[in-house]
Parts: C-alpha cells; structure tokens; sequence
C-alpha cells in the first residue's frame, strides 16, 4: 500500500525568486540596453544634424524634420481617436446580458479575460494604429509642402478649365486624404464590429435579431461615412481622366482624356457619385430606421451601377463608336495630348525644319574649306581615353581618373577650344598599406585637374593636354587643385587635426597638409565624436589619438550625393562635371524639378529613357530621381560643389517654372537668384544630357503636330543603337561646337540621331543649343529627311567602315599581336545638305595597355576615308588638299614631313646634348616600331624617350637654364607624357 502519511517522501525543491544581485545585474543589462537603443536612435538624428548645419542648409533639415513629426502626430492622432473612440462607443452601447445563450457564454470567457486590462488595450490598440498611420502619413511631407505652398501655373487643362496646379499639388493631397479617409473608415468598422460581437451587440447563431438597434445604428453610420468617402472618389476620379495613363496604340504611355474617357467614364463617375450620395444617406437613416433594408438595396444599386455603368457602357462605347471609326473619334484629344506633352517637355518650340540628306555641290573640294567652318570635330572621345589619361597623368597608384571624362570649354591662344577634362581623384585601392589611418586620415584628397584638347591629337596618338603634371599646370588659371570632394570619394575622411595628410609627391619626397577649410564637423566635442562612432559603426573615432583640436570629419562626399541631400525635391542629372572657376574647381551638377501631375501629357520612365551604352557601364552615370514616373521636367537648378571646400549652391535657372517656385516658397533661402550666377561661371555651363535624352525620346513621336499622323505612327522615329559597340543599348548624345544649316557660327551643341522604327537608316538629326552665353540656348533644331530616299544611318555607316576591304584589313592589322582595336564616338555633322560622319579608331597594343589614337574614319556622300589624321582623311575625301592642323599621329609638331626627318635639337650643354641625342634616337625607333606594329618596341621606345627627356631636363635645370630643348634652340623631339 503506498504511504499515505503526512510526513516528507523525499527532498523538496524550492523555486525562489532570483538573489538581489542577479535581480541588479539584470536591471543594469536592461537599462544599459535600453539606452544604447536611445542613443544610437540620437546618433542618427545628431549627426544628420550637424552635418546640415556644416553646410549651412539646417533649414532644411528642420523644414523636413518638422513636416514629418507634424504628419506623424496629426494623423496618427486621428487614425488613434477614429478608432478608439468607436470602440469605446461600441463598448458603451453593449446590451444587458441577462439571456446568456451558447453563443455569449462562449464569449463570456474573453470578456472576462479582458475585463482587468479593457483600458490597457485600448490605448494599446489605439497606440499601434496610430503609430502605423502616422509613419505612413510622414512620408507623404512631400505632398504636403506641395499642396501647401503650390503656386499657380498659369495654364488650364482643356477639359475642365482648372489650373494645372490643381493636378499638379492639389489632387495628389487630396487623393491622400481619400486614402487615409477610407482606412480609418474600414478599420473603424472592424473594430467597432468586434467590440459589438464580443459584448453582444451582434449575433451570428443566436436565436432573435443579429444586432441591437443601438449596433445598427453604430454600423450604419460607419458604412454611410465609407460609401460617402466612395462618392468623394468617384468625384475625384472625374479629374484623374485628365492625368490617368492607359494603353494607346500609338504609344503606351498615354495620359488624358480620350473618346471612350471623355463620352462614357466621365458621365459614369458623375453618375456613380449621385447614386453612392444617395446610398450614404440611406445608410445615415438607419438611425431613425433601424433597418438594414434600403441601405443594403442602396448599396447593391451601386455595386451593379458599377459594372454596368462604370465598366459595361465604356466598353460598348469603345467597341462599336471608337474602333470603326477611330481616327476620326480620337483625333480632337490626340491634338490635346500633342500640345500637353510638347509643352510639359519643354519641346513645344523644337524647329523641325527639311533636310536633303544629299549634297547639291558638284565639286566637293569646295566643301573642304567648310568643315572647320561647320565643326570643330572633337576626336578625342571623353568615354575611350580615361585609361591614356591614366596611364600618362595619375602619377601615382593612388589617383585616378573617373571612367569616362567630361567635354568643356576653356579658351586658348584667344579661342574657345573643346576640352576633354577629368581630375585626379583619390583612389584608395591603390594606397600602398591598407589601414584605418591611411584611408581616412593620411590619403585624403585628390590633386589637380588634367585636360587635352579635343579637337587635335600630340604624338604618337597622345592626346594634346593643355593642363598636366603633378602639381598641374598648362593653360588653366591658377587654382586650388586639391580634389576633397569628388565622384570617386565615397568614404570619409578626418582631417585638420594633429595627423597630417599625404598631400602629392615629387622628386623630392612626399608632401604634406592639414586641411585648412571649414567643412565637414568638429571631433572635438566627445558628444560629436561618440555619435559619430555610433553612426559609422567605428568606435576608433571615439578615442583614437589621431583625433584631435582642429579634427573634421568630411562624408557625403560626392557631388550628386551632396545636391540631393541637400536639395531632397530635386531630381539630379546622371554626369557631374568638373570646371575651373574663379581659381576653384568647381563641380557643376545639373538638377530637374518634375511632377506626374501635368495633365494630357503623356508619361515617361526615367531611368529607361536617360539609359544608354554609358550608363550600362557606369552606374554613376544614372539619373537619381525623386519619381520614376514623371509627365513634366524643368532644368530648373544649376547646382555647384566645391572640390575643396564642399560648399553647396543652388541657383535658380529656370525662373519661370511653377514647381520651382513651389519648393523654393517650402525652403526659402536655399536657392539663390539667376543673377547671381557668374560670368565666369556661365561660360561653363551646358545644356544637361539627361534632360536632352527624355526629350529625344518624347520627339521620336511628339515631332508630329497633327493628330492624323501621329494616330497612323508612319512617321514614328526611335533612338538608335550605339554602332561602336555591341551592348544593344541607345546612343548617347554627343557635345559638340558645330553650327546647323540656319546658324551663323558655331555654337557648344549637343547632338543625336534618330531612324524611322524597325529600320536603320536616318530619319532625323537633332541638335540642341548647349551654350547659355548665347540668345537661343536651349533652342532644339531637328533636320528632317526625305523618307523618298535613303540616307545610312549609324548602324550602316559602321558595317561600311567595317566592310570596305582596304578599311577592313588596316583594321586587321592594326589587331595583329595583342593589340586591341576600339571604336569612339561617331560624330555626324550636316554640311551642305548632307551628313558627315566622323568617327576616331584607338589602338591598345603590346605593352602598351592604354588606347591612343591611330586612325580617323571619315565618310561623305559615299566616299570613305580611313587616315592617320582627321586633315588626311578629309583631304581624301573631298578630294583637296589639306592643310595639317594636328601632328600625324607617331610624329611631333615641327617635323619635316615633305622630306620624312625630324631636324634633332642641339644644345651648349654636353649633358643635355647627350640627353637628346638619346631622346632623338629613341624618338626615331619608336617611328620604326609603329611602321612595323611592333607595340612592344613601340613601349620600350617611349619609356626611353620619357627617361631621356628627363635627364635632360634635370640637367638644363642644373644649368638654371630651364626645361630640355628650350630657348633657342629649338623643341625636343618628342613631348613626355606629361608635357
């Protein structure tokens, strides 16, 4: 028999509570945890702080800041008083419960469950959605400071004769409420309906009425306010017609009213809010009903309404009045849509004039003279040479160049010159010893800025700088060439304080430098500096010795980041480029104000239409846009960014545009007045490539006026691929100082082609005034060919430089070896009625692992050329003789060319003498390697020559005689890479 006594069976285990100081070290984690949340949430918003206040742009920061917490409160608030309060009334309306069925005493059990906690969870419930709807709704600040600060377009759409601000701030805000309107609504009714159900209100399975009156009454009232918020809808929608994309044969980003839109949805949506009124009511009655009867026949008349209204009769519409006889129907808002979408592009004044494709001139070396009249031809390519300026300039590993150089224009000899510039960034890869300290505190900056003339070539196929060196100097004005803020510099740097800075090297050894600007944020505050090991996961910053009086720390570094950073409204242009000016360098960055929101104007995809074979390549060539969809664009800021100092300022450029105005009323003082843009600023700007690209793309259909072609698509054009390669991507648009068939002189132009959809012959040629110095900037040209004859287009012009058999074994045997053949842009130009094409050919060969040019394609009227030199292939094309400008490529400025020698320098020194009797020697058997495409003797050749114009330039400095070759005596026979 087991034990039944009271006594022990065995030990007993006591579970007490925790001893005093496990209870204190548990405290002490939680609160130690508790706050390192805290104050990695306030490192976030401290730095963010600091940073804009070092850019002296904190008004934007609190601007945003504000609006957000505003938001946030406000609808949050609203979102938490909806729904709290209907569960309160839906809890204060409960029904005795003396007839407990099944039903409530299965209930009963949570009710009980609930009842100690009932105000706890309701601020619980109310605090999550509150949270949920203020979060979503602080992200609309953009919506609200447009709606806020909208200003007049001063244009009407042509349906409902509103303002184009309307559409453009009003409607996306009042859209916005809708939305929040009806979640509130339908969570409201959710919980109310729980509430009702738990506390007897409704019934599903007892026996007797489903819900009390008072339940009903409750419940109608939140469905009459959801159908009332549907009438507010369909209202609405009777405006978004005038901004609703659909699908349009002759383009799938329609946007406007059409037939079917405009004789069939619009009287539906007018329609349909009369009946969803009515049906609200019904709904409201309820509350002297009591009946769900004519609220619900109200709101099945509605839901029918619907499909047979709004979704049958529009389809019948446009199956038998718009298809048998579209054209006709669809004509009058085609002709809305075309004038819309022109001017929301800003394409409304492109002259689309007739061109003949074909020369009348009988005797071509006439027209000899009028190429350099017609263009300066740039064959230096921006996107080939990168890799010559950084085999020639980066000097040192830890430099380099961006991917792609930039095209400007600097005067020289008293001429504006297209220059190809890049600078000399830092290059972290390449820091011998990868430590913290070298890649934030001693590799810091880049230096100087190098630049070659486009339109001529140096020997050997170099290209011709006018700025080189490390320091630079050439033919820019002085300047301060330290580069602290650049496209390469994605990391931050801590400078100013006790460690010193490598700032370039020479002969002499390594220089150094400590930052003397005012930018980036003090380190000395122990606040600052925790933030900021908190922020950038690196807690070396926090008692690192390096850190000390003076220390900065610099981050968003590069320019585009910068500019939208501080400028959050602003789409910016894919390519920031460089200029010197006012002794800075600074970066210039073109930015578009946009909206969705402009009415008949049809839509297009940013980031597809700026793509090309260079952003495939080069991310950093992307647009980075506030809105992908857009149906408006302005070039409305031109922003500037201080290589040194990393100032920011936006100038106001387009004065008239109304988004502009908007955003500049919503964070005033951030953009400054069109008249404080320098002269010397000026003569650098351009016209943006990204802006020129959505607009070719728009004009491949919008160069129509009349809505009867443009329904037909016969005349519908499309981007070509880039012939010099083989991604299958667009062709980018060139710059180019050239003049069209109506202009007196030459002008900085950006330049594109255009073939009729599915073929590969021209159809148009499009260029667009890019320099602001002049009357017309901005002022689009398309010459418009025949389409009676056939002009080659890009794509045909490459297959017949490749398919000539001279052409095509040069080529084979400037491949021969390792060597590497490379194609640059190809440049077309109209001259006299027809179209020249320019393209320069690079060679990579032997050791020799950067491109230099070698050849100059060159074709006209259907005579081809394939020369040294854009002079000797224009020569032999137009059948005259031509004047060298540019040094043959392999021979320097000043050789006898007739007789094929190059007289050789003396000199009174004997060292220096000795040294260019080498350099001439070297010189020479380079010549010799060429002739025989022997690229590893050519290397070896130029590394000789380079050593010997070194020495005999340190021993002309020895002398106090200044650089090899100089004075009287005459130039070296060749020029160092550098030079």
């Amino acid at each position: 028999m087991p034990d039944r006594g009271g006594g022990p069976t065995g030990p007993r285990i006591r579970v007490g509570r925790p001893s005093r100081r496990v209870r204190t070290l548990l405290m002490t984690l939680g609160v130690l945890a508790v706050l390192g949340m805290v104050f990695t949430m306030f490192a976030g918003f401290w730095t963010d702080w600091l940073w804009y206040r070092s850019v002296n742009y904190s008004s934007v920061f609190t601007t945003t800041l504000w609006t957000k917490i505003g938001l946030f409160f406000v609808f949050g608030l609203l979102m938490a008083l909806a729904v709290g309060f209907n569960v309160w009334l839906a809890h204060r309306m409960r029904p005795p419960l003396s007839a407990m069925s099944m039903e409530q005493q299965n209930l009963d059990r949570y009710r009980m469950g609930i009842a100690p906690y009932k105000k706890w969870l309701l601020l619980g419930v109310t605090a999550l959605v509150g949270l949920i709807a203020g979060a979503s709704a602080s992200s609309q600040w953009r919506t609200w400071l447009m709606w806020v600060n909208g200003v007049s377009f001063g244009q009407k759409d042509p349906q409902f004769k509103l303002d184009v601000s309307f559409y453009a701030f009003d409607l996306p805000w009042y859209r916005f409420l809708l939305g929040f309107g009806f979640a509130a609504t339908i969570l409201a009714l959710i919980a109310a309906a729980l509430t009702h159900y738990l506390y007897g209100g409704l019934r599903i399975t007892s026996p007797g009425a489903r819900a009390t009156a008072a339940a009903t009454g409750h419940l109608s009232v939140l469905l009459g306010v959801f159908v009332a918020l549907k009438a507010v809808a369909y209202w609405l929608d009777r405006y978004g017609l005038a901004v609703k994309s659909s699908d349009f044969k002759a383009t799938d980003s329609w946007t406007g009213l059409r037939y079917v839109d405009a004789n069939a949805y619009l009287p539906a949506k007018t329609i349909l809010f009369c009946i969803a009124v009515i049906c609200a009511l019904l709904f409201f009655a309820t509350l002297w009903r009591r009946t769900w009867q004519l609220p619900v026949i109200g709101f099945g008349l509605m839901v029918l309404s619907a499909i047979l209204i709004g979704g049958l009769y529009p389809a019948i519409v446009q199956k038998f009045q718009v298809q048998p006889n579209e054209q006709a129907k669809e004509a009058p808002y085609v002709e809305k849509n075309l004038k819309a979408t022109r001017e929301a592009y800003g394409i409304d004044d492109s002259k689309v004039t007739d061109y003949p494709g074909t020369s009348q001139t009988e005797d071509k070396t006439q027209l000899r003279d009028d190429v350099t009249d017609t263009a300066s031809i740039r064959i230096m390519d921006p996107n080939i040479v990168s890799p010559t300026f950084q085999q020639l300039q980066q000097i040192r590993n830890y430099y380099a160049f961006p991917t792609n150089l930039d095209v400007d224009r600097y005067p020289v000899d008293g001429r504006e010159q297209d220059t190809v510039i890049g600078l000399r960034e830092l290059n972290l890869d390449g820091i011998p010893k990868r430590n913290w300290i070298n890649d934030h505190f001693r590799y810091t900056h880049g230096y100087g800025a190098v630049a070659a003339e486009g339109t001529s070539v140096g020997s050997g196929g170099r290209p011709n700088f006018l700025e080189s060196d490390l320091p630079s100097k050439g033919e820019l004005p002085e300047y301060e060439q330290r580069v602290y803020y650049g496209e390469r510099t994605t990391t931050y740097s801590i400078v100013g304080g006790p460690q010193k800075e490598i700032d370039y090297s020479d002969d002499s050894g390594e220089k150094t430098y400590s930052y003397k600007g005012d930018s980036g944020v003090n380190l000395e505050n122990p606040v600052n500096r925790a933030a900021y090991a908190v922020a950038f996961s690196e807690p070396q910053i926090l008692y690192s010795g390096a850190i000390g009086e003076g220390s900065r720390i610099l981050y968003n570094r590069t320019p585009k980041e910068r500019v939208e950073a501080i400028a959050p409204w602003l789409t910016i242009d894919g390519d920031a480029y460089p200029a010197v000016v006012d002794g800075r360098i600074q970066w210039i960055v073109d930015a578009y104000t946009t909206t969705n929101g402009y009415p008949y104007a049809s839509r297009t995809t940013l980031g597809d239409t700026t793509a090309d074979s260079l952003t495939a390549t080069n991310d950093q060539r992307a647009v980075v846009a506030q809105q992908n969809q857009v149906n408006y664009i302005r070039n409305s800021v031109k922003a500037t960014v201080d290589a040194y100092s990393g100032e920011v300022k936006l100038y106001q450029w387009d004065t008239q545009d109304p988004v502009l105005k908007t955003w500049m009323k919503a964070f005033p003082d951030t953009v400054q007045p069109k008249a404080e843009i320098s002269s010397a600023l000026m003569a650098h700007l351009r016209y943006p490539q990204d802006l020129f690209k959505v607009q070719r793309e728009l004009l491949t259909r919008y160069h129509v006026k009349d809505a009867t072609t443009f329904l037909s698509g016969s005349e519908v054009w499309e981007v070509p691929d880039d012939p010099t390669n083989k991604t299958g991507d667009a062709v980018p648009p060139y710059y180019l100082s050239m003049k069209m068939p109506d202009q007196q002189e030459q002008t900085f132009s950006l330049t594109t082609t255009f073939t009729p959809n599915g073929r590969d012959n021209l159809s148009a040629f499009m260029a667009v005034n890019a320099d602001p110095g002049t009357e017309d900037y901005g002022k689009i040209r398309v010459l418009k060919l025949p389409t009676s004859t056939t002009v080659s287009g890009p794509k045909q012009v490459q297959s017949q430089f490749n398919s000539e058999q001279d052409i095509a074994e040069s080529i084979r045997l400037l491949r021969g070896g390792d060597s590497e053949v490379e194609y640059g842009n190809l440049l077309t130009v109209p001259l006299d009625g027809g179209l020249l094409y320019v393209e320069p050919v690079y060679v990579r060969g032997g050791g020799l692992k950067y491109p230099l040019l070698r050849k100059v394609l060159v074709t006209y009227g259907g005579q081809t050329a394939f020369e040294d030199t854009l002079d000797q292939a224009l020569a032999k094309v137009f059948g005259g003789e031509g004047v060298t400008t540019e040094p043959p490529p392999g021979e320097d400025e000043g050789t006898g060319e007739e007789e094929g020698t190059t007289p050789p320098p003396t000199s009174d020194n004997p060292t220096v003498q000795e040294a260019l009797n080498d350099a001439q020697k070297a010189f020479e058997a380079g010549q010799e390697a060429l002739k025989k495409n022997d690229w590893e003797a050519y290397g070896k050749a130029q590394k000789d020559l380079e050593d010997a114009l070194r020495k005999a330039e340190e021993a002309q400095s020895a002398e106090g005689g200044g650089g090899a070759g100089g004075g009287e005596d005459g130039p070296a026979p060749d020029a160092s890479p550098s030079s």
